[in-house]
């Protein structure tokens, strides 16, 4: 998408806010232009401090900028205020809708600005000829002069402005003060090369911070682009919020499937490495399930529309992914803050540097000492660190998603740094939850067929993956007439009634001869857990020991016996574990609400530390919290579930994790990190990501504060010029950002046989 005439604020707020994109009371905007790291800091402080805004959150990375207010109705007047308050602090920024990733990082400000080039050209060309050739004082100074102003004219006037403004400590100021006082001492060249080489340095540092935008938003805009509308006999291209529920799609070859849907026609192979980080292809047939994002390879297939564009995977993606720079890691506002107090204390350092020593040392010069202080003011700008720990957070992100795994925001990502606790739900997380009967076992008079007919009719109504194992064992069809009450009870079983006129006729398969009519409600069947016989004090009920989950049968409140259901380990869950444990993590936890045989037999073959079996939803949340207090200090519990009964952990965890391919569209919503396949080794990947996202982070820490302190010290003693300055400002903050951009990558690791990194 290319620029939008609209981009510029010409029109008025009311006009853009109508264009925004709305969630409720929040608008999201992008600020074109933006490359201050420290205005940006300024802009989010003074635009939470807007009256009626609840949140508000500029994200350097993304140039994004979300506005959250407490009523709907004075989003307008706060959109307004906070336009005024962008621009009273950079007035070359221009504030758009934000269109995503595309339309952020694609546009004019990115492509090389050739009259900039032309400017710093002309400045190195005169600078370079008063260096070289023997001139007279006054031409020498001229063409000093005119360089320095052609060079850093931008940068005079820009610190002008600010002053008015009231924000005096930026690095306009700092520079123009630098330089203005070589002026002065008559330090023409250095005066001349400092905003030279800082104007060169910023424009090479603006192409690298652009180039790592666009890098990492395009690993993570999956936006697809059109969708071809089946209409009769005629296929439309049209817009994917245009397609409605049942409507089919055609997917030709080498196109990105644009919405969620199942597959009625054709075969093809289908890359899913966008959504699931998957490298090997997946087969669809008629009857798949398809998500939007994966690209077709091959075949042209016809897909029904089974979610709107605002319901599908990738827009819930693309959500997650566009809000999660919203979300700033802990050590992110420590920069912000540490900024706002470092800049100012070196420039009174500076002033004491200059004043001190030649009041009080003999022989002392005001010229060099002043000199002197001039190479701190130089080097007293924090954008190294204040650009590059967002930007690492933002390519840590990218890199994660770049391996199926969505992170909701810096804050989670930096969490899983300090795992203290794993705590992993049992079915469908560590197991397949692909349920198989495995035993039948019949109480006294009754057959394994009774049983099974009687389990399948309690079930017939349940998409439950154990109904759907039991009415698989039964094999036969299961009369939905005869069930004339369904009851789910929660947490423990079903209930049904059945229609007793058509047993007593024999037109049912299930023979009345044991049948005692329940007081005018005709025949009752329960199936559930123990916790349901005991509930229901059915009589002849005993207890079973056996390895699978246990779905005990009653008649009539009489016992006819049990069916059990055994759910194979996932392959690579013992993997998990073992690597979980092999990175430190002090205790590993599994929650089931299946029976404590079943859970102690999982537990064992995984080598899992403790388990608690036989919970409801509520003893989940309870345990989590108990697990909570033991945690060591700092320390971080993550659950990992997949089940919509698991939302309220997943809430509830430092770190909540979804499982994301097969998980409930509430656990997805619920947790913090969504880990796209079924695979529970993912969650190793997501640790790996997080240790080498906080490495980079430290890394620009330890080196920008180092160089810049060594730096200082040697000026402060005479032996550090300005040319070292410049290097310690510009050249240690471009180092930083393109360290920041080895964020995206990975570690590499192989997996069936298939090396891939990231």
């Amino acid at each position: 998408m290319g620029a939008d005439p609209g981009y510029g604020y010409n029109a008025s707020t009311a006009r853009l806010a109508q264009q925004a994109e709305m969630k409720g009371t929040q608008r999201y905007f992008v600020l074109m232009g933006l490359n201050c790291a420290s205005c940006a800091a300024k802009m989010e402080d003074e635009v939470k401090k807007i009256k009626g805004v609840k949140f508000a959150s500029l994200d350097f990375a993304t140039k994004r900028l979300i506005i959250s207010a407490y009523n709907k109705r004075e989003l307008d007047e706060i959109t307004n205020k906070a336009a005024e308050v962008i621009k009273g602090i950079e007035p070359d920024v221009k504030i758009a809708v934000d269109r995503g990733a595309k339309g952020r990082f694609s546009s004019e400000e990115d492509v090389v600005n050739k009259k900039e080039l032309i400017r710093l050209g002309a400045a190195a060309v005169l600078f370079a000829t008063a260096l070289g050739f023997e001139l007279s004082f006054w031409s020498e100074f001229v063409l000093f002069l005119t360089s320095y102003l052609l060079a850093g004219g931008k940068v005079l006037w820009k610190a002008v402005k600010n002053i008015f403004r009231g924000q005096v400590f930026d690095e306009n100021f700092l520079m123009s003060v630098a330089t203005i006082g070589a002026f002065a001492i008559r330090q023409y060249p250095e005066g001349v090369a400092v905003m030279l080489f800082f104007e060169i340095g910023e424009f090479f540092q603006d192409m690298a911070v652009n180039r790592s935008r666009r890098s990492i938003s395009a690993l993570m805009d999956i936006r697809p682009d059109y969708a071809n509308l089946k209409v009769g006999d005629e296929v439309k291209t049209v817009s994917p919020e245009m397609v409605k529920l049942g409507d089919i799609i055609v997917v030709k070859p080498g196109e990105k499937v644009p919405l969620d849907g199942v597959v009625i026609e054709g075969r093809s192979m289908v890359d899913t490495s966008a959504i699931t980080g998957e490298s090997l292809p997946r087969e669809v047939e008629a009857g798949s399930e398809i998500l939007g994002g994966f690209i077709n390879q091959n075949g042209l297939l016809s897909v029904r529309v089974t979610k709107n564009y605002g319901e599908s995977t990738v827009a819930k993606i693309l959500d997650m992914v566009q809000n999660a720079s919203s979300k700033k890691a802990p050590t992110e506002h420590f920069i912000t803050k540490f900024a706002r107090y470092y800049t100012p204390v070196v420039v009174f350092g500076a002033l004491a540097v200059a004043l001190i020593p030649p009041l009080f040392i003999e022989g002392a010069s005001f010229s060099q000492w002043i000199y002197r202080a001039l190479v701190f003011l130089v080097i007293s700008c924090p954008c190294a660190l204040v650009i590059s720990i967002p930007l690492s957070f933002f390519g840590g992100i990218g890199g994660a998603s770049r391996r199926g795994i969505l992170v909701k925001g810096g804050n989670y990502l930096e969490a899983l740094n300090n795992v203290d606790t794993v705590v992993f739900d049992k079915t469908g997380t560590l197991t397949r939850g692909v349920f198989k009967v495995t035993d039948v076992i019949p109480a006294e008079g009754y057959s394994s067929d009774e049983v099974l007919a009687l389990a399948a009719h309690a079930e017939v109504f349940s998409n439950h993956p154990i109904a759907v194992s039991i009415l698989k064992a039964y094999g036969k069809e299961v009369d939905k007439e005869l069930v004339q009450n369904y009851e789910e009870i929660f947490g423990h079983g079903v209930k049904v009634t059945l229609d007793r006129k058509k047993i007593l006729s024999g037109e049912s398969s299930l023979a009345p001869k044991r049948a005692v009519p329940v007081l005018g409600r005709g025949w009752e069947i329960l199936a559930g857990n123990s916790k349901l016989m005991k509930k229901e004090k059915i009589a002849g009920y005993h207890e079973i020991d056996a390895a699978g989950t246990v779905v005990h049968v009653a008649y009539n409140r009489t016992y006819a016996g049990c069916i059990v259901i055994s759910d194979e380990v996932k392959k690579d869950s013992k993997r998990a574990v073992k690597a979980l444990k092999a990175r430190g993590i002090r205790r590993i936890v599994m929650l089931t609400g299946d029976s404590k045989t079943v859970g102690e037999r999982v537990a064992k073959e995984l080598g899992i530390d403790r388990v608690y079996s036989e919970l409801l939803p509520q003893h989940k949340v309870e345990q989590v919290e108990r697990l909570q207090r033991k945690i060591r200090s700092k320390g971080k519990l993550v659950f990992v579930g997949d089940g919509i009964n698991d939302a309220p952990v997943l809430a509830r965890a430092d770190v909540g994790v979804a499982m994301g391919a097969a998980g409930s569209d509430a656990a997805i919503e619920a947790a913090d990190v969504v880990l796209m396949t079924d695979n529970p080794y993912q969650l190793v990947d997501a640790l790996q990501v997080a240790d080498k996202t906080k490495s980079i982070v430290w890394q620009n820490i330890i080196f920008s504060l180092g160089v810049k302190g060594i730096v200082l010290a040697l000026g402060a003693v005479g032996i550090a010029t300005m040319w070292a300055a410049v290097f310690a400002d510009v050249g240690v903050a471009l180092i930083a950002v393109l360290n920041a951009t080895r964020a995206i990558g990975g570690v590499g690791r192989k997996k069936q046989g298939v090396g891939f990194s990231v």
